[in-house]
């Protein structure tokens, strides 16, 4: 997985899913990163080849914010 991008609140991370992966394949990869990371599905793309662009967000939490003493 490539590196992710803050925008606010939010942290957006893409993920690249191959031709050959099948739906129940992809929804399973899918639902262990809003299992155990917190990852929801914010938007997928499609390509003619087969291939799928998925963006995964997820709330950023005070840890991860700079400058936040807990």
């Amino acid at each position: 997985m490539s590196e992710g991008v803050v925008d606010g609140d939010w942290e957006y991370r893409p993920l690249r899913l191959p031709a050959g992966v099948s739906r129940r394949t992809a929804t399973t990869q899918l639902t262990i990163h809003a299992e155990f990371a917190g990852w929801e599905l914010s938007r997928t793309l499609l390509f003619g080849d087969g291939s799928r662009k998925v963006w995964l967000r997820r709330k950023r939490t005070a840890d991860s914010l700079p400058g936040v003493i807990t």
